[in-house]
């Protein structure tokens, strides 16, 4: 069993002890004017706050792969110096088990930043939708690795019927495919192969054109193996139009220096 059927298992687990709940665009569109403050994660990508490449800064304690990647971890210092520094949007990550993250994070960070904010972790029930609106969360990550072609279209029908932004992540062409059949016009391109854990930026690259093709409308964000300008500037010249990036920024002494040298 690879790392990523581990966590489908144990989200399963998870998502069996949500409160039952009939989850419709109508019911998600509710909470989200209940709650107010709508931030369009998707607009603030195509105009980015800094550079030539929209970042996406990660919040992100800890992973399966590199075990624990920020010791002194303050998730509210954190966003507040990834908003100074010109971060465009924040994902936060909240699976708890094996990223060492927290829904209650979303709900912090969102008090002290105006960025919109984006729910990083494995969706596999529509009720995680609504979880991610009530904590706070202005988009949701899709992994079409998890998800059956059925269920991918109605939770990304659901999310931006609503009026969340969906980030569907893909790793290969298939996923690609599968993505584009669905609508999807905010693709991100994971260059770590989830069963494997192998990065490579040349997944991007791969992918980039088929991506772009697809619909002119078409952002497409790259994922994972981000750590120097010089990646920043392959990834852009391949076609990506924002960078998610959180290892090699949590890593850093320095989070603005950083955030300084990926930007240019």
């Amino acid at each position: 069993m690879s790392i990523l059927d581990t966590i489908v298992e144990q989200k399963r687990c998870e998502v069996a002890r949500l409160p039952v709940a009939e989850i419709t665009v109508e019911t998600l569109r509710a909470a989200l004017a209940a709650r107010g403050d709508r931030r369009d994660f998707f607009a603030a990508l195509r105009q980015p706050r800094r550079g030539d490449v929209a970042l996406i800064a990660e919040v992100k304690k800890g992973s399966p792969s590199a075990g624990l990647i920020r010791p002194n971890f303050d998730p509210v210092a954190i966003a507040r110096e990834y908003t100074q520094a010109g971060a465009t949007c924040l994902s936060v990550l909240t699976d708890e088990k094996f990223f060492m993250g927290s829904l209650d994070y979303l709900r912090q960070i969102r008090e002290v930043t105006a960025l919109p904010l984006l729910r990083k972790d494995f969706v596999i029930d529509e009720r995680q939708i609504l979880e991610a609106i009530h904590h706070g969360a202005d988009a949701v990550l899709l992994i079409v690795a998890i998800l059956d072609d059925p269920r991918l279209r109605r939770f990304h029908e659901l999310s931006t019927g609503a009026g969340l932004t969906a980030l569907v992540e893909v790793h290969d062409e298939e996923e690609l495919n599968r993505a584009c059949a669905i609508g999807a016009t905010l693709i991100g391109v994971n260059n770590r192969n989830l069963k494997t854990f192998k990065v490579d930026l040349e997944v991007t690259e791969a992918l980039a054109r088929r991506a772009l093709t697809s619909s002119p409308s078409t952002l497409l964000v790259a994922e994972s193996g981000i750590h120097t300008r010089a990646d920043v500037e392959r990834l852009k010249r391949c076609g990506a139009g924002a960078i998610l990036v959180g290892e090699s920024l949590m890593r850093g002494a320095s989070i603005g220096e950083k955030v300084n040298e990926l930007l240019g």
